[in-house]
């Protein structure tokens, strides 16, 4: 039997991602517009529930509106000024009132921004908090079905978009509309007919923008599905860059980087192009509108209808209008970017987490676990295991054999509860495994598998990972002697705070073995899975390992997936899987005379020494 069971598992979880994809790609694309478009409302009511600050925001509010009204008082104040402008008139007072007004403006907008700010960022950092809280308790098969980059991206990119929203826009939309509507409302005291050709200019804008805005929506949704695809391949090729140097890969690669990175060009040109007709055709209707107002208003001061500071008046409100006005262009293209990225957190929020939170506590101690007629397939009408019945006794060792793709790994992840049997159940002495809280289940276990993972940071890091308590030093050491790793960690310069690299590059596969093993019994498990974890060393760190991994197995209940019978030969217990079924249960020795494909298998291993 090949050294595949591991390859297997991942085939399936491709193969369950496709179908998924084949079968559910209208429920989780929403580009394809099978979604129900999100709403403002929805995007307001995720606000709200993350825990926006309200007082603050009401407070920045208040200033915005206050700096928007002082700004209105300029031009009436400006008008003012020159209808009554003499040299012998000018008073002290009245420019100290105008700078007083200029002033309170400036430290309201700045005030009020700052304001904003925090509130924005405030909003985010909980929304980000909540996103990752909600990820790392969703299914494991959630990530069978999603690329972690694509995951990754709504936590930090779409979120984003949600903060440039309340930061720069969202307030300042409210307040530019109070700003126009207040303006609006001097125009029409002023001169009402000059009014009426500003709103007309108005309404020309707003059907302007409105089309622009659905086209911006899936340019959004676009940009942020390329931007995904692009950290996918960067994050993959990035991880795996010796396989790529060492594969003569790299001409593959970069077509592939480029073939996403111009994807996203032109996405990035589809925007442009849609900005560059917005902004230029909203600042035209501006300047003409400008023109008009200029060349109409001198016509009425001449005719004594409106006098010099009244126009002059009127210009500035104009330009309070005209500022705003283009802003709105921004603030709705800003809008329905965040309505695209708050699409696809919606479909992360609303996601069913892992279920089994809450249950029972497992009790203490040892007992068999019982398979009873357990059915399960990653892909509807594609099963994996077929209805499979056996018992794994309490401190024994038990190993699985088998062909690759019979299910070895499936039953490791039913055990672990990764993911739950379509039929069947599986008990823990007469209690059926569902019942248990799945945190109090999952701390019963130690898992080494054939590549032992481990995370970026140091060798103690690793060791304690997992523990929610204190581990002293002595703990530590009793823990890496063993599991055989005491010697070299000694060796090192830095010892226990030695980094150990991405994955784990900086050690070897034998240390990474032993590493792992250690953490395995800083755990302290009644549960112990091994999945085969000394089948990629060479013979002397096997040695090791074998002798750490008969620390780890005493008096514990162990199941090993074995693709090396001479691993096993020793287990308590051999169950046979082909297709999916148990065809044979045993020790060594029996299924040598009762079981042909085992027989089979040992004949050809042993006699070819593998």
């Amino acid at each position: 039997m090949e050294n595949q069971e591991q390859k297997q598992g991942q085939a399936h979880a491709q193969g369950h991602r496709q179908e998924q994809k084949q079968q559910h790609g209208q429920e989780r694309d929403p580009a394809k517009g099978s979604l129900e478009r999100t709403t403002v409302r929805y995007f307001l009511k995720l606000l709200r529930t993350t825990g926006i600050p309200k007082l603050v925001l009401g407070a920045a509010a208040l200033l915005s509106v206050i700096a928007s009204l002082t700004g209105l008082v300029v031009p009436l104040m400006t008008g003012g000024l020159i209808d009554s402008f003499k040299a012998e008139t000018l008073q002290g007072k009245t420019i100290a009132l105008l700078a007083a007004v200029f002033i309170l403006q400036a430290v309201a907008s700045g005030v009020s921004y700052y304001m904003l700010a925090y509130t924005g960022t405030k909003t985010v950092n909980k929304l980000r908090k909540r996103l990752w809280n909600k990820v790392l308790t969703l299914p494991v098969s959630f990530f069978d079905q999603n690329r972690s980059t694509d995951t990754m991206s709504r936590i930090t990119n779409d979120t984003n978009e949600i903060k440039s929203l309340i930061t720069d826009h969202l307030i300042a939309f409210c307040t530019n509309l109070l700003t126009v509507v207040g303006a609006v409302a001097i125009l029409f005291y002023l001169d009402w007919q000059m009014t009426l050709i500003i709103l007309l200019a108005i309404a020309v804008g707003f059907g302007i923008m409105m089309p622009i805005g659905g086209k911006m929506y899936k340019i959004s949704l676009g940009t942020q599905r390329q931007l995904a695809n692009l950290a996918t391949l960067l994050s993959q090729v990035i991880g795996e860059i010796r396989l790529v140097k060492a594969s003569n890969a790299e001409r593959r690669e970069q077509e592939g980087g480029f073939e996403r990175m111009d994807s996203l060009y032109r996405f990035g040109m589809k925007e442009a192009k849609v900005n560059a007709v917005l902004f230029p055709l909203m600042s035209t209707v501006m300047i003409a509108l400008l023109v008009v107002i200029i060349g109409y208003g001198g016509v009425r001061v001449a005719s004594g209808a409106l006098s010099a500071g009244e126009l002059v008046s009127f210009i500035l409100l104009l330009f309070q209008i005209m500022l705003p006005f283009s802003q709105f262009a921004t603030f709705y293209s800003q809008l329905q970017k965040v309505m695209g990225a708050t699409e696809r957190l919606r479909l992360l929020l609303e996601h069913e987490p892992e279920s089994g939170a809450d249950g029972l506590a497992v009790p203490v101690g040892q007992r068999d676990i019982v398979f009873r007629d357990v059915a399960f397939a990653y892909q509807q009408g594609e099963p994996v295991l077929r209805g499979v019945s056996f018992t794994i006794p309490a401190n024994r060792v038990t190993a699985l054999v088998g062909p690759s793709g019979s299910g070895k790994t499936t039953i490791f992840s039913l055990l672990e509860r990764f993911y739950t049997p379509d039929s069947g159940t599986i008990s823990f002495g007469e209690e059926p495994v569902s019942r248990y809280s799945l945190s109090s289940w999952r701390k019963k276990f130690g898992y080494v598998s054939q590549e032992s993972s481990l995370m970026s940071g140091t060798i103690r890091d690793n060791l304690v990972y997992g523990r929610d308590d204190e581990v002293t030093d002595a703990e530590l050491t009793e823990a890496a002697r063993l599991a055989y790793a005491q010697t070299f960690i000694e060796a090192l310069p830095r010892r226990y705070e030695m980094e150990v690299g991405e994955r784990g590059i900086q050690l070897s596969g034998g240390q990474r073995q032993r590493i792992a093993i250690a953490r395995a019994l800083l755990r302290n498990p009644d549960l112990l899975l091994l999945d085969e974890a000394t089948a990629s060393l060479d013979s002397d760190s096997e040695h090791e390992v074998q002798k750490a991994l008969q620390h780890l197995m005493q008096e514990r209940t162990t199941v090993v997936i074995a693709h090396r019978l001479s691993t096993v030969v020793q287990a308590d217990q051999i169950l046979v899987l082909e297709n999916g079924r148990i065809t044979g249960s045993g020790t060594h020795e029996e299924l040598l005379y009762e079981h042909s494909s085992y027989t089979e298998w040992a004949r050809k291993q042993f006699q070819l020494g593998e």
